[in-house]
């Protein structure tokens, strides 16, 4: 007997003990809950029966049923950091000319970072630029846009 059919054999024998357990907890379960258990052993009779006609299903539930792969990605991080000051806020304090003087103290990234917190590169273009002017200018932009949205409709 080769290493391979050792192996097969098994396999095959682990596989028939996990059977057999399984219908032993069925005939447990279905002395507490016939429903139950007569729904699971029938659920149980259609997929083997379909995996057994079709390969294709066969091979997709071995997949699902492998559950997850040990590598997990990790989480993508944001790239920028937060920015210092929520622009639609202290327009909402001070009004245009306040936002303007409270973005005037604001560096180039710092200015990127509330560029990129409150999605104002809808151009991809922004985050390219190194004008803190225009910086500025898109984040004021973008607030004020926001701020009149739908004034058309307001009485």
């Amino acid at each position: 007997m080769t290493m391979d059919e050792l192996l097969s054999d098994t396999r095959r024998a682990a596989a028939q003990v996990d059977m057999e357990a399984a219908a032993a907890a069925l005939r447990k379960l279905h002395a507490d809950h016939p429903v139950l258990a007569t729904s699971i052993a029938s659920l149980i009779h259609v997929l083997a029966g379909e995996a057994l006609h079709n390969p294709r299903f066969a091979r997709d539930l071995e997949v699902a049923l492998a559950g997850p792969k040990d590598e997990v990605p990790e989480a993508r991080r944001p790239k920028r950091g937060p920015g210092v000051i929520d622009p639609f806020a202290v327009h909402l304090d001070v009004g245009e000319e306040g936002l303007r003087a409270a973005l005037a103290i604001l560096d180039t990234e710092q200015l990127k970072d509330i560029v990129a917190e409150c999605a104002m590169d809808y151009d991809k273009r922004a985050m390219r630029w190194r004008s803190a002017e225009r910086l500025r200018e898109r984040i004021v932009e973008r607030v004020i846009a926001r701020a009149t949205k739908g004034e058309a409709f307001r009485g």
